[in-house]
């Protein structure tokens, strides 16, 4: 039905009575009050009935449990004493059946072994295939699958062989002609150390480049009718600098002006060359002086060679070992024309023709210059290519070694 009807209901409570007059002195519906109350007291003790009923419910749950856990404990118990005791009859270390089939199986002392048993197999096979194998390969029918192994291997080696007297003869007949080589050429260096002596016996240093200088620049001054003396060994005036004076025109009368050189076969700086061929000039009262050295490394640092200094000095490279003095006649020529320009006493010389050919000489020395350079750079390139060529000649000697070693250890 969902209602209840109360008659003549008294409740004796101050509490209740306090809290009923309260909420109709608030101006409450008394009916609505009271029913309240009783909806309110009626849900919490519902509530409370239910709680005591999950604490009844808790409490044997738990009970039950402690029971059940005991009779599985003890029923646990009894299991692995069971199992416990049938692992170790099965799995024991000294009395187990699977210790004692191991043993059995396993043992080194059980002749029934696995072990035992495979290396007699083994044994058995391994002998089988070594008769085998020894049998295929000592037969030389068509069975041995190294006979024509052998057969072109034998060939090889005797051919190897021929080859191999062929060459010790052509080596024998080389260590000839290389004997009279190495006899010739020890002449020759007995020849080359006593010119190597004879020169270190020369009192000045330098000596044998400075006579060569004044050689080429003798052979030079006689083409042009001038007087060429070497004064290196000559005191003159305050000093011994300048190796070479020519005088201009000298054969035939008095000079129309003087020129001195001054060789050097090492390198200096540009103030110490300058400064020597000035003293070189004022020691062989000299109107013009030309630094000659033996290579374009000896030259001064910025100081190339055949371009003047001052309008009275001049550079330029002349190597005896070449043969050519055609860059110490161009100095020679450009030093001496320079001289009867400053003169001033040459009748009808045209200093502005003579000038110009002065230039185009040269520049026609420049592309002589530059032509010689690439000349050396290609001769380096083609000894470099007969160095790499003699290299390869070497490895295939050691590789021919090679091959007579293994062709000798085969025949053996």
């Amino acid at each position: 039905m969902g209602r209840v009807l109360v008659e003549n209901l008294v409740v004796d409570d101050p509490a209740a009575a306090a809290f009923v007059r309260a909420r109709i002195d608030a101006g409450e519906d008394a009916a609505r009050v009271v029913n309240d109350a009783i909806e309110i007291g009626a849900r919490v003790l519902e509530r409370e009935h239910a709680g005591i009923d999950a604490e009844f419910v808790r409490g044997e749950f738990e009970k039950v449990s402690r029971e059940v856990e005991t009779a599985f404990t003890d029923k646990a118990r009894v299991v692995a004493e069971f199992f416990g005791t049938k692992v170790d009859e099965v799995f024991g270390a000294e009395n187990g059946h699977l210790a004692r089939e191991l043993q059995r199986l396993f043992g080194d002392e059980s002749s029934a072994a696995v072990q035992h048993r495979l290396q007699a197999v083994m044994n058995e096979q391994s002998a089988r295939m070594r008769e085998d194998l020894l049998r295929q390969f000592s037969s030389a029918d068509g069975s041995n699958p190294l006979a024509d192994f052998k057969a072109a291997h034998l060939r090889a080696a005797r051919e190897a062989a021929m080859r191999q007297e062929q060459q010790l003869d052509g080596m024998r007949e080389q260590m000839i002609a290389l004997n009279l080589e190495i006899q010739k050429l020890q002449a020759e260096k007995d020849k080359a150390q006593g010119v190597a002596a004879e020169l270190e016996r020369s009192a000045a240093k330098g000596r044998p480049y400075e006579e060569a200088v004044a050689d080429a620049i003798d052979a030079i001054a006689r083409g042009q009718g001038d007087d060429c003396d070497a004064v290196g060994d000559l005191r003159g005036l305050g000093g011994r600098k300048g190796d070479v004076v020519v005088d201009i025109d000298g054969c035939s009368g008095a000079p129309r002006g003087r020129i001195v050189f001054e060789a050097k076969n090492s390198r200096k700086s540009r103030k110490e060359a300058l400064a020597e061929l000035e003293e070189a000039m004022a020691t062989r009262s000299a109107d013009y002086g030309v630094w000659v050295v033996p290579s374009e490394e000896k030259l001064p640092a910025r100081a190339p060679a055949l371009r003047e200094v001052g309008g009275d000095k001049l550079f330029v490279v002349y190597d005896p070992d070449e043969g050519s003095r055609l860059a110490l006649e161009v100095a020679y020529s450009l030093a001496r024309a320079r001289v009867v320009m400053a003169r001033g006493d040459a009748s009808g010389l045209d200093a502005l023709a003579l000038r110009g050919e002065v230039e185009r000489a040269l520049g026609a020395m420049e592309d002589v210059r530059r032509i010689k350079v690439q000349l050396t750079n290609a001769a380096g390139g083609i000894e470099e290519a007969r160095r790499v060529l003699d290299g390869m000649a070497e490895r295939v000697r050691a590789h021919l070694g090679t091959i007579d070693s293994l062709v000798a250890s085969a025949s053996e």
